[in-house]
């Protein structure tokens, strides 16, 4: 999601976001019956950042390092055709086979479903794994498709003129989800 300095209403602190994930990945290993056919892959930005941590925090509970990769979603798109500017590419980067493998689809905010659409056509290009499961850190609302997480760290119903972002150290300076006004509201609210 857009980042915008740090602003807007803070819905999960960093210690939220490491218990939610946390959470998350003990979900997983018991939806899964534990890791060892597991392969978390990352949609970019920040799924791939988020794929690693939830890999961490298997292996420091069940001693299993599950790979993690990244899948880009840029071609996939159902909106390429209407888009103003092609969309930024990301490195598709998927370190083992998939086929007969759990494949857990890793997001930081499931709105549309739109992106998760692309995710799975863009993972079905590298095998046919046995499952493929959605794990995301917020569920905004919101579906233009009948795509659900299987694992949500939480639910935060919105407005459309907001979004959510998801914030990591990594990438942004700090971990925290947080709602904002997109700037084209706030623009037009303050004119």
């Amino acid at each position: 999601m857009a980042v915008n300095g740090g602003g807007g209403r803070l819905v999960m602190s960093a210690d939220d976001l490491r218990r939610t994930l946390t959470r998350i990945a003990h979900e997983i290993v018991e939806r899964n019956r534990g890791a060892t056919n597991l392969v978390f892959v990352g949609v970019p930005r920040p799924g791939p950042i988020l794929a690693r941590r939830l890999a961490a925090a298997v292996a420091s509970f069940e001693d299993v390092n599950v790979p993690t990769g990244a899948v880009d979603i840029s071609l996939y798109r159902d909106d390429l055709v209407s888009r103003a500017t092609t969309p930024p590419m990301h490195p598709t980067d998927i370190p083992v086979d998939v086929t007969n493998r759990d494949v857990v689809l890793v997001d930081d905010v499931l709105h549309t479903g739109r992106s998760t659409r692309a995710a799975l056509d863009a993972l079905t290009d590298f095998g046919r794994p046995s499952t493929i499961q959605l794990a995301v850190v917020v569920d905004r609302g919101h579906r233009e498709l009948p795509i659900r997480a299987d694992y949500a760290g939480t639910n935060i119903p919105t407005a459309l003129y907001e979004n959510v972002e998801v914030r990591l150290e990594e990438l942004d300076g700090e971990d925290a989800v947080r709602v904002v006004t997109r700037p084209e509201v706030a623009n037009a609210a303050a004119s």
